[in-house]
């Protein structure tokens, strides 16, 4: 299985680099994973509503080229779909079996992913109701798929 992970911005954080780069290393007897980070769209800190689409639209065009179009694009987004670590799991499982060997994972910037990336999206997922930094988002996200690889081999790490 080929993983990548598209995110916004540049991660700067010594400690979400360091917890990304393990579960990255746990992750390669499993699948291979690329980081892809997109640049962000420079803004004011107060933006108008015609601003803010403006700003994700941008960053969703740089995503957007990141993506090839055999890729199973799963968004990660508030209003996305809950699911435990188990069905996670099964999902990602499911989609292997069934022959979508590139997955695509993104992660959006504070704004959140444009209209056109959500339509491009095959699946959402949210792993709260909460708002999350992205850059911590992005190691949640290595945990759980590394959770997914181990739970789906029966190997001991999930409890």
């Amino acid at each position: 299985m080929n993983i990548s992970i598209i995110t916004v911005g540049k991660l700067k954080e010594k400690y979400l680099k360091q917890g990304i780069a393990e579960y990255t290393k746990r992750l390669s007897t499993y699948a291979k994973v690329q980081e892809i980070e997109v640049s962000d769209e420079k803004a004011p800190e107060h933006l108008s509503e015609a601003d803010m689409l403006l700003v994700k639209q941008k960053e969703g065009e740089r995503i957007l080229a990141k993506i090839s179009p055999d890729t199973h694009v799963i968004a990660l987004a508030i209003q996305g779909k809950q699911r435990t670590s188990e069905e996670f799991a099964r999902e990602l499982d499911q989609l292997a079996t069934y022959g979508k060997s590139k997955i695509a994972f993104v992660i959006g910037g504070s704004l959140g992913l444009s209209d056109d990336v959500m339509k491009r999206a095959n699946d959402t997922i949210s792993f709260s109701k909460m708002t999350f930094p992205h850059q911590l988002m992005k190691l949640v996200l290595c945990e759980q798929i590394y959770r997914a690889y181990r739970i789906n081999r029966n190997e001991p790490y999930h409890k």
